[in-house]
């Protein structure tokens, strides 16, 4: 993977234009295509560090090829939206996209949540503390091999559904509202949009709750924001 080489896919040839412009006057590297099937190819030639991906394309949209690009690796992706498609964007945080930007949108901040992905994409700088497990009747927490067990059996989360699981299972029954969720999970951005929390706690409820519609880990403070409960 080039880790400064920046794939974007748009069916607008001026959209390309200007995003690789800026792109390369920051000193990344790019690649344009202009639908889904040319993303798929060159996404596994040329292992881009990010995509940028708009979700209106021709024949395959934006959302099944970015189904793809994560069936093939955990790539970070940027989708580019019209403002008319917001439960769009919500289904695109759901698969697992890492932020969006509504258009017409401005290439300097285009760039700048570029840049906030790819660091909060990057390998976390642990301490030894960080290392060690963390159980709870049920649930068990393995840091060192990112493994999640509930009631002995192993649920498959991303890499972020991992880290906020972990932090609030290590802070119990301490809220925290969404600001502060993504300042220590995500590393603080002004760029990062806090339904990505909404949508990971989603996401965890339903990997790990017995009931997700009547959380009993991971508890809805109404007004404030959310706590880890440990299983009695």
């Amino acid at each position: 993977m080039s880790n400064d080489l920046i794939l974007i896919v748009d069916d607008e040839t001026s959209v390309t234009e200007v995003v690789s412009l800026y792109l390369q006057r920051d000193g990344f590297k790019t690649v344009a295509v202009h639908d889904g099937p040319s993303a798929l190819e060159s996404a596994a030639h040329e292992q881009p560090a990010l995509v940028v991906l708009d979700l209106m394309l021709p024949g395959l949209n934006g959302l099944e090829t970015m189904r793809r690009l994560r069936a093939a690796g955990p790539i970070p992706i940027i989708l580019l939206t019209a403002r008319s498609q917001e439960a769009d964007r919500i289904l695109g945080l759901e698969l697992g996209a890492d932020d969006y930007i509504v258009k017409p949108f401005s290439p300097q901040e285009l760039v700048a949540r570029v840049r906030a992905v790819l660091r909060r994409a990057g390998p976390p700088v642990a301490e030894p503390a960080d290392e060690r497990p963390v159980a709870y009747a049920g649930l068990d927490i393995d840091p060192l091999s990112r493994t999640v067990m509930v009631a002995g059996r192993q649920r498959e989360l991303t890499a972020k559904e991992f880290d906020l699981l972990l932090f609030m299972a290590r802070h119990p029954r301490q809220v925290f509202t969404r600001a502060q969720l993504l300042e220590h999970v995500w590393g603080f951005n002004e760029y990062v949009d806090p339904s990505t929390v909404t949508v990971h706690i989603r996401r965890l409820r339903e990997k790990i709750e017995s009931d997700p519609a009547q959380p009993q880990l991971l508890q809805t403070v109404w007004g404030v924001g959310y706590k880890f409960e440990p299983p009695a």
